[in-house]
């Protein structure tokens, strides 16, 4: 499992919406979530690149990043490890918690009823 730390999850987000980018596209991208410097975004990007979570082409003078990791492979994984991690693997203790904390709105209990009903049917 590929462990991504959340400052790298933010370029991946990017990346995964749109891409390829050069490193200033990233910085540009990040602008309005984070004051980051272009090195400190293409420290991420090396440490990502290193990760194989992403791969660069040469374009010209710049480099151009892409996702290799799928974001649907990624959200796979983290969500299986919390889980697995904090509920022992079992999906009815999360929403449980959730529950007893007041968290769900009604949208969410809509949600999760249509699921319940999806499975049930088998689609």
């Amino acid at each position: 499992m590929i462990q991504i730390s959340e400052a790298e999850s933010l370029v991946m987000d990017v990346l995964w919406q749109t891409s390829p980018l050069a490193a200033e596209e990233v910085v540009a991208a990040l602008s309005e979530r984070q004051a980051w410097q272009e090195a400190t975004v293409k420290t991420l990007l090396n440490r990502l690149l290193n990760k194989q979570s992403i791969a660069a082409e040469k374009d010209g003078r710049r480099f151009l990043y892409r996702p290799l990791l799928q974001r649907d492979d990624y959200l796979q994984q983290q969500s299986s490890s919390l889980v697995d991690r904090l509920f022992e693997g079992r999906l009815a203790p999360l929403v449980s918690h959730f529950s007893a904390k007041r968290t769900l709105g009604a949208d969410d209990i809509a949600e999760l009823k249509q699921l319940i009903q999806d499975i049930e049917h088998g689609q």
